[in-house]
């Protein structure tokens, strides 16, 4: 397992269809996981500080583990099948709880608990970036700056919870 850490979330357009970029920390390899946009809200909204004016459901899961005396120990995201990535929580004590990476991320930047990526997963579907394609990564770092929570919703569409 390689550790893995949050880049961010955009929108990719023309299908304003989310994606989750994680990078690893001791590696050049990317994984970009395609996210729904609720997902990518509760990711974003964390990132950012934004506290909604009530929970989210990752906060809600967040206290519930806690509140059971249980610690997210670390994401595994160990696979993809028929184009659908598979991770895991894992609780300790070889307790895991199979989840989308999506909601495992979400849980994991609330609770500060690492991120891995399967090495064979990551020989897979990894991808490197050249060094001329670096000012694109750059492009997206400032295109993370500037999104906000808000943007991962359609017209019509209102913040999870409301």
């Amino acid at each position: 397992m390689q550790e893995l850490r949050v880049v961010g979330v955009r929108v990719e357009l023309p299908g304003n269809q989310p994606i989750l970029l994680l990078k690893e920390t001791q590696g050049e390899r990317y994984l970009p996981i395609w996210i729904g946009a609720v997902e990518a809200a509760a990711i974003a909204f964390e990132q950012q500080g934004v506290r909604p004016a009530r929970p989210m459901t990752h906060d809600l899961l967040r206290e519930v583990v806690t509140t059971l005396g249980a610690s997210l120990e670390a994401v595994h995201i160990t696979e993809m099948k028929d184009g659908i990535y598979l991770a895991e929580l894992v609780f300790g004590e070889q307790r895991t709880v199979s989840a989308r990476p999506s909601d495992a991320v979400a849980l994991a930047v609330r609770t500060g608990a690492p991120i891995y990526g399967a090495e064979a997963l990551l020989d897979e579907v990894g991808i490197e970036i050249p060094d001329e394609q670096e000012d694109e990564v750059e492009k997206f770092r400032e295109f993370l700056d500037q999104v906000t929570p808000d943007d991962f919703f359609g017209p019509g569409q209102q913040e999870p919870g409301s």
